[in-house]
């Protein structure tokens, strides 16, 4: 089993930044993909960004591609998002999701989730 725990979310204004954080424990050894994705109301998971653990390659969705910067600590076991340059359209709940070979981009093959964290934006 794999815990996922997601911090760092919060309300600010248009073009302020934050860094989001999804700790993990358990079945560590197990893993291959972390990945970050956001959900508005009414809306379907969206992909964000993902990033595996031992060869460091990253991927991002179109919508925050030069905004946003995963990147993981593996001493913390832990992955982060920096998010700079927000606008209201990336208001969501963001989720952190693990697995061991999951395709990028696609929630659905993602078996661990944490609980999410709210990011509004204001205008």
């Amino acid at each position: 089993q794999v815990q996922l725990v997601e911090s760092g979310g919060g309300l600010v204004q248009a073009g302020a930044s934050l860094r989001l954080s999804c700790t993990a424990s358990g079945r560590t050894f197990s893993w291959y993909r972390m990945g970050w994705f956001r959900q508005a109301p009414g809306k379907e998971r969206q992909f964000v960004a993902a990033i595996n653990w031992g060869r460091n390659e990253i991927y991002y969705g179109i919508s925050v591609e030069g905004r946003f910067t995963i990147s993981r600590d593996d001493s913390r076991n832990t992955v982060y998002l920096q998010m700079n340059n927000l606008k209201p359209e990336d208001t969501a709940v963001y989720y952190c999701g693990s697995d061991s070979n999951p395709l990028v981009g696609a929630p659905a093959t993602f078996a661990y989730w944490g609980q999410g964290t709210q990011v509004t934006v204001s205008s």
